[in-house]
């Protein structure tokens, strides 16, 4: 997976990448530049082999104020509507890149998480954040629908309808400690820490099986639209095809050896 990337940070190391926008001084707004580089680079990352879990960490201590007043949000009033249909099209093709790459993503937050930034916490599948992070799906504050990026699909399924409906209408911003309350953050660290938690996470992660994994968020994604026999006809199917990796095996031997399985992902 390439980490040569242009408009944001990307390391990786040890099948762990961790990916983080690079305006600190603006507290890491989105451009179109950047929305179009991560698309892409989420999109990739379902063909890439050496990366198994995906960190999406703050810096400087904010997470993302989402897209850039000035870069995206005064062109914006100058575009025709294909054009506009163009860019909110490109803004969800994230989203829909990061649900479909096949790789758990834990997100680090700090700070500001507003906007699109706050999107992209709520596309991912952990989150940790600090008491200081403030959340805000904050759309209607700039004149638009709370139904931004998939918003209205995913954030009442993490948090519920009616503090979603809130959120959504009101844009106000939502506090590290509800956010752990309401189920939306898996709990509260310590900002010195956060970085070195988000990692310990996404060990533990990888330690799994890592191809069991890539079922598993596939699952995720598409049985909210599914029946309950579509479902679990679903679940069967990908269960039998995990059945067949050498991991199954892998853990089967070591349950009878009474050793801790070591998995390899296939």
């Amino acid at each position: 997976m390439r980490s040569d990337v242009k408009h944001f940070i990307c390391e990786i190391e040890d099948g762990i990448a961790t990916v983080r926008l690079d305006r600190p001084e603006r507290k890491n707004p989105l451009t179109f530049d950047s929305y179009a580089e991560l698309r892409d680079w989420f999109r990739d990352l379902a063909y890439a082999d050496d990366v198994d879990v995906v960190i999406f960490g703050s810096n400087g201590g904010n997470f993302s104020s989402g897209g850039d007043v000035h870069e995206i949000i005064g062109p914006l009033t100058k575009m025709n509507m294909k054009e506009l249909l163009q860019f909110t099209r490109m803004t969800g093709d994230l989203v829909k890149a990061m649900v479909n790459c096949g790789k758990p993503i834990v997100a680090a937050v700090d700070g500001v998480c507003a906007g699109a930034g706050a999107i992209i916490s709520m596309a991912s599948d952990l989150r940790l954040a600090t008491a200081e992070t403030k959340t805000a799906f904050l759309f209607t504050r700039v004149g638009l629908a709370g139904c931004d990026m998939g918003a209205c699909a995913i954030l009442p399924r993490i948090i519920g309808q009616t503090r979603a409906a809130e959120m959504l209408y009101t844009g106000r911003a939502m506090t590290g400690e509800e956010g752990e309350r309401w189920g939306y953050f898996n709990r509260l660290v310590t900002s010195d820490t956060l970085e070195d938690e988000a990692r310990e996470m996404a060990k533990k992660i990888q330690a799994g099986p890592n191809f069991a994994h890539m079922m598993t968020k596939t699952m995720l994604a598409q049985e909210w639209s599914m029946s309950i026999e579509q479902a679990i006809e679903a679940e069967a199917q990908a269960q039998a095809i995990c059945m067949q990796t050498g991991d199954f095996e892998r853990a089967y031997k070591a349950f009878v050896a009474k050793e801790r399985p070591v998995f390899e992902g296939n």
